[in-house]
């Protein structure tokens, strides 16, 4: 049994108080089912205190005034100590989410410092200001910090998108509201105690865990200048519906339903090498996870005895076990929402080439098998509609246009990954499917480019000079005739 951890404060503008409000958070764990841990539920009123701090920090404080080697300094102390606390950070996600240890360790805890790095890697080399021949006289222009961002981010990947946030926010001179989701608080208060040391001013970075309701007040606040969001699509209509009430700028990360198309030239052992990780990530709940997977015709029948052995083959047990590889889903609703979609499956005509219930030997749990649909038409519910979860489908198609034509059949646009014996080709292919990021004969996602989605998987980009510029505002100064000539 994981020792209880309960905190009874709110870290608010750099400091632990003690909450508004009187509602308490339980963490449950996915595995046992027993409460892990409990903290506050930030209120209205939490809400309004810590919008309060991170207006007077940046319109008064020293932090967007500062030089930017100053925040990079404070910004890479955060960094190191992520790396230096990472197993402790894993184990923390792992306990809360499901997700399994040696994933997150990589993923959850590691690919969160990389994202510190790499932001500071952007910052450093971006032009943050710049002099123009304008038509009428010579022009400066500037970016300068967006303001007020509140960063809302999800329980699969809590550190990693929070970083994807904090990271260029912080860089550019902003002051954020950070607001981890009820599903996994526990991990904020380590980042919070990470920031507090690095020594960020006051001000500067609160968080409140909250729910729905608490969300939606933050990102329709007054004092919001920026609304950066991680999430569904549902969700994501809603953010982008409540913040347009004050024109507040959006950035909006959501959901995706990628296709790893196999041509019929590819190495079948690396694109089962390459796809089954990137298909089962994280149990399936990866936004970027390839949920499709697209095999010719002619291979069809090898391809599906490959995958479905692959799948079958993976160990599904405790999260916080070394050798799990599929651990539980996150709550019991997300348990039963991949069990509906399996039960839709079938009733669609597909059919169920491995997994479809609960793995033997594990009562007690959230969990559900490694589970592969065969016989999948696109028009399939699922198909169409992100499942989240470790259910995939395996799609027959004919020649390379029916492939790219099934690819973009999507209301989504996030990844995607081509296999190939032929690079070439296969980027000639990676140009042709509508979507934010693209993997040939690999899956990764890499924190210098910009990382988004095309249609309903998104509005804006993370990561790389893109991403940090989603920060920034553009000021132009016109100069007078002349000025600065030699």
């Amino acid at each position: 049994m994981t020792e209880l951890v309960e905190h009874g404060e709110l870290f608010i503008g750099g400091e632990l108080t003690a909450p508004l409000g009187t509602e308490v958070i339980e963490v449950i764990s996915p595995h046992s089912e027993q409460v892990l841990g409990r903290v506050p539920h930030a209120s209205r009123a939490d809400v309004d205190r810590a919008v309060a701090a991170a207006r007077r920090a940046f319109d008064e404080g020293p932090w967007p005034r500062a030089t930017l080697e100053e925040r990079i300094e404070v910004v890479g102390r955060i960094k190191d100590a992520i790396a230096v606390r990472h197993e402790e950070i894993a184990r923390s996600i792992s306990a809360q989410n499901g997700s399994p240890y040696s994933w997150s360790v990589l993923a959850q805890a590691l690919g969160a410092m990389m994202v510190w790095d790499s932001a500071i890697s952007v910052a450093r080399d971006f032009t943050h200001e710049e002099r123009r021949d304008g038509v009428l006289g010579p022009i400066l222009v500037r970016r300068e910090p967006v303001g007020v961002v509140a960063a809302v981010v999800p329980w699969n990947v809590p550190q990693f998108t929070a970083a994807a946030k904090l990271a260029p926010a912080l860089l550019a001179g902003c002051t954020v509201v950070l607001k981890p989701s009820p599903e996994t608080p526990l991990d904020s208060y380590i980042l919070g105690e990470i920031a507090r040391e690095a020594g960020l001013p006051e001000g500067v970075l609160s968080i409140l865990p909250a729910g729905r309701e608490v969300s939606e007040y933050l990102v329709g606040h007054k004092g919001v200048d920026k609304v950066s969001f991680t999430g569904s699509v549902e969700a994501g209509r809603r953010v982008m519906e409540v913040a347009s009430r004050n024109l507040t700028r959006v950035t909006l990360e959501l959901g995706g339903k990628s296709a790893a198309v196999i041509l019929p030239d590819a190495d079948l052992a690396t694109a089962v090498a390459g796809i089954v990780p990137a298909a089962w990530m994280n149990n399936g709940q990866a936004c970027v996870a390839q949920t499709r997977i697209l095999a010719p015709r002619s291979r069809y029948d090898e391809i599906a005895e490959a995958f479905a052995a692959a799948a079958s083959a993976l160990v599904v047990g405790d999260p916080l076990d070394a050798a799990t590889q599929v651990g539980p889903l996150v709550a019991e609703r997300q348990r039963r929402r991949s069990l509906d979609y399996i039960r839709i499956g079938q009733e669609e005509g597909a059919k169920i080439l491995c997994g479809g219930g609960r793995p033997a030997g594990l009562e007690r749990g959230w969990y559900v098998e490694p589970t592969l649909f065969g016989g999948v038409d696109n028009s399939m519910r699922i198909a169409r509609e992100e499942i989240f979860g470790p259910v995939i489908c395996l799609l027959p198609y004919g020649d390379e246009d029916e492939a790219a034509a099934i690819a973009d059949d999507s209301d989504y646009g996030l990844s995607g990954s081509v296999w190939t014996s032929d690079v070439e080709h296969g980027i000639d292919f990676a140009r042709r499917v509508r979507t934010g990021t693209y993997n040939v004969n690999t899956f990764s996602l890499d924190m210098l480019g910009p990382f988004g989605g095309y249609k309903n998987s998104g509005v804006g980009r993370e990561f790389g000079p893109e991403g940090y510029g989603e920060f920034l505002e553009h000021k132009m100064i016109h100069l007078p005739a002349g000025h600065g000539s030699h």
